[in-house]
């Protein structure tokens, strides 16, 4: 990554460089704010480290312009400073700093504020990646539309009230419910590799139709995998894959592409069956009406260990009234 550098101190310009370079990035400077800016522009880094006091244009003015011509992309600014005092740090906020190191400083102090950077621009990487493969479905299949939206908070608001049960699974945490609610729009990924005359046939599906459609599933977990291999830290990778290769599956085993069965199916895949079920059955399709939400809620809850988890679906029970209101806020029915 890129790093700019604004500094006009010689010593301290240099120790900034080399401590950049230590962690594994490539330092751009400048001497004042106004070069910085300029370089801001054509080089265009994610990063920016400057100092408070510069000549032709302070640390604060430099900020403020960044932030003016950032446009969608956000840019981490960590602002260098000997100024102490909250009115001090206040300032730096409000002009769009992100994060402050006071001098002096060691290299313990500048690598643990880099990673912080690069955490924070990282998910907002891994959002946007993900909703563009998501949207791949959908240049596909227009009537994907608001699906994917419901599908996530569907699956979010199961799995929150999951964690509320006296006896949650182990697997339930803050940070599992953030993660479906971030990949369960990925489960159908893998239909950018069915060929048209399958995946927008206006009418029910022949035996061969039937497989084609199923090797979805497959693609997706391929697609995933593949990203998981070069990011095996990822973890959302992980779980977006495990939801496209066993969303089909079904708690007694009679589902595809595996026939897993029972907690064989990975609980998210478990949670992210029922919100897009549910989701398909009050849609509007070209080849079927939309069903009542009492209707489709019956049809879930009469499928509990069958084709669901049973705990998955007393948790639906639970939230139904959520995830009836979402439904009707994000067009459907």
């Amino acid at each position: 990554m890129k790093i700019l550098i604004a500094e006009d101190e010689l010593v301290s310009r240099k120790k900034l460089e080399k401590l950049v370079e230590t962690a594994g990035h490539e330092p751009i400077s400048a001497t004042n704010g106004k070069d910085a800016l300029s370089l801001w522009e054509s080089a265009q880094p994610n990063m920016v480290i400057t100092d408070w006091f510069m000549p032709e244009m302070n640390g604060l003015e430099l900020i403020q312009q960044i932030r003016r011509r950032q446009g969608s992309r956000h840019v981490y600014i960590i602002m260098v400073t000997s100024q102490g005092g909250i009115d001090n740090l206040v300032a730096g906020m409000e002009a769009g700093a992100d994060d402050f190191i006071t001098k002096p400083y060691n290299r313990e102090e500048l690598s643990v504020r880099l990673k912080a950077g690069e955490r924070v621009l990282n998910f907002e990487t891994r959002d946007i990646v993900i909703f563009s493969m998501a949207n791949l479905a959908e240049t596909r299949d227009p009537e994907i539309g608001n699906h994917l939206n419901r599908i996530r908070h569907y699956s979010k608001i199961i799995a929150e009230t999951l964690l509320q049960a006296d006896n949650p699974p182990e697997e339930i945490t803050p940070f599992f419910i953030d993660n479906i609610l971030l990949t369960s729009p990925l489960h159908d990924i893998g239909k950018i590799g069915i060929p048209d005359f399958v995946l927008l046939k206006p009418g029910r599906f022949d035996d061969r139709e039937f497989e084609i459609m199923k090797s979805h599933s497959t693609i997706g977990y391929q697609a995933l995998s593949n990203a998981l291999l070069k990011y095996p830290a990822a973890e959302y990778l992980r779980m977006s894959a495990e939801i496209a290769e066993s969303h089909h599956e079904k708690f007694d085993g009679s589902g595809y592409p595996h026939g897993k069965k029972g907690t064989q199916i990975p609980l998210s895949a478990r949670i992210v069956a029922i919100a897009d079920v549910y989701d398909a059955l009050v849609s509007k399709r070209i080849y079927k009406s939309a069903f009542p939400h009492e209707v489709s809620k019956s049809i879930i809850l009469g499928d509990k260990g069958k084709h669901f988890d049973p705990i998955v679906v007393d948790a639906f029970e639970k939230c139904e009234p959520s995830i009836y209101h979402i439904m009707k806020e994000n067009n459907c029915e």
